[in-house]
């Protein structure tokens, strides 16, 4: 392939749309990896399973910053290039992890790579800006696919190498795969042309404008912002659930849970097609629907197993649907802020995930299961009322 993009020459193959997917979904991984090593984490360092629950939490935060300081510079610099300067950080990152001395260092590593594994949020748009204009739901799709199978594959991947060897072996690995990665990318990504030419400084200045100015953007974080609250208030609590008498399980079957998840993961081209074949805002009401579905099954049956797994399944359709539909609502904006829509939305759909965990602990403390699917199904009524009351057309 020519690394030197030309409009009229590239031609999207399918096996770069699985390149583009693989990367993504190896590059998300970064932020999982350390959940099943908590326990690992602290007896290495001497401290308690809360403490080091901190350094999980210190990946999303780096991610948050990322979102906002470096995702909107794929508006202003080459995407190749910004891809492998991340990429490069990221690898420091998971060494410096593995080879820790201490749990100081350690915190220091998780938020440089969560700040620096923003690379799935840059090559959304580059993704769209390549695919033609009546394929790039598609495309996306395909792409979103990948993100999603490595978010389910890093908890399994890790959990195993982590019980096998150590959990510093798990970001070992994980720095060879990114070095490989920075080999293909090198090789087979084509170079673009950046989409402006202001500072910096200028490019964040212009967030607010366009939040203000693009009513597709805004009411694409909003719906965003409900849906994944809801989908985080689900997958925060339901350890919590299946630990209490019901059930008598525990974090392995927590993780084994997310296998149901690979419905929405496999589903993500087919969303993705059909938002191209009927419009993004029609499959994104589906999402909607299909989330506050998964609610109610919760509510009636989430004490029997047949139950959960149901929800499970039409709660991770919806959540992708939702997702994989806003994001293309948001990349056919046009070129010149491709990345910088895609800063807003991401950021709004983050900050809610982060809500929608926090709340969905907190009532199951005071109010149990039922709590929780009252704070999901808030979420969702939520979401109803601006899809189909405040922006309807």
């Amino acid at each position: 392939m020519n690394n030197q993009f030309n409009e009229k020459l590239f031609v999207m193959t399918r096996s770069f749309i699985i390149l583009m997917a693989i990367v993504c979904g190896v590059s998300v991984a970064n932020l999982y990896y350390i959940q099943p090593l908590e326990a690992q984490i602290a007896a290495t360092f001497h401290v308690s399973q809360g403490a080091a629950g901190i350094a999980a939490m210190m990946t999303q935060i780096g991610y948050a910053c990322g979102l906002l300081l470096f995702v909107p510079l794929g508006d202003i610099c080459e995407s190749r290039s910004l891809i492998l300067r991340m990429l490069l950080f990221v690898d420091i990152s998971l060494l410096a992890a593995a080879l820790s001395p201490c749990y100081l260092l350690l915190l220091f590593a998780m938020f440089t790579m969560g700040i620096t594994t923003i690379v799935p949020q840059i090559i959304v748009p580059y993704a769209a800006h390549l695919s033609p204009p009546e394929e790039q739901g598609k495309v996306i799709g395909d792409v979103m696919s990948g993100l999603l199978i490595g978010i389910l594959i890093s908890r399994i991947f890790s959990g195993l190498i982590g019980a096998v060897l150590t959990w510093r072996a798990v970001y070992l690995f994980a720095t060879g795969l990114i070095m490989i990665l920075m080999i293909l990318i090198r090789y087979y990504f084509p170079k673009d042309q950046p989409s402006s030419q202001i500072s910096w400084g200028e490019l964040l200045k212009s967030i607010p404008y366009l939040i203000k100015s693009e009513r597709t953007l805004r009411e694409s974080a909003i719906n965003g912002f409900f849906m994944f609250g809801s989908f985080s208030t689900f997958w925060t609590s339901l350890i919590f659930l299946l630990e209490t008498p019901v059930y008598h399980m525990g974090t392995k079957e927590a993780g084994l849970f997310g296998l149901a998840g690979i419905a929405g993961a496999l589903a993500a081209p087919l969303i993705g097609k059909g938002s191209d074949i009927k419009s993004p805002r029609f499959t994104v009401g589906i999402g909607v629907i299909l989330s506050t579905l998964a609610y109610l099954c919760f509510s009636l049956f989430g004490y029997y197993i047949w139950g959960l797994i149901a929800g499970v399944i039409i709660l991770d359709l919806g959540n992708q649907c939702g997702q994989v539909s806003n994001q293309a609502r948001v990349q056919a904006l046009g070129d010149s802020a491709r990345s910088r829509n895609n800063t807003i939305f991401m950021f709004s759909y983050f900050i809610g995930g982060a809500i929608g965990s926090f709340l969905g602990t907190l009532c199951w403390q005071h109010y149990g299961w039922y709590g929780v699917c009252m704070v999901g199904l808030t979420f969702q009524l939520a979401a109803i009322i601006t899809h189909f009351l405040i922006y309807r057309r």
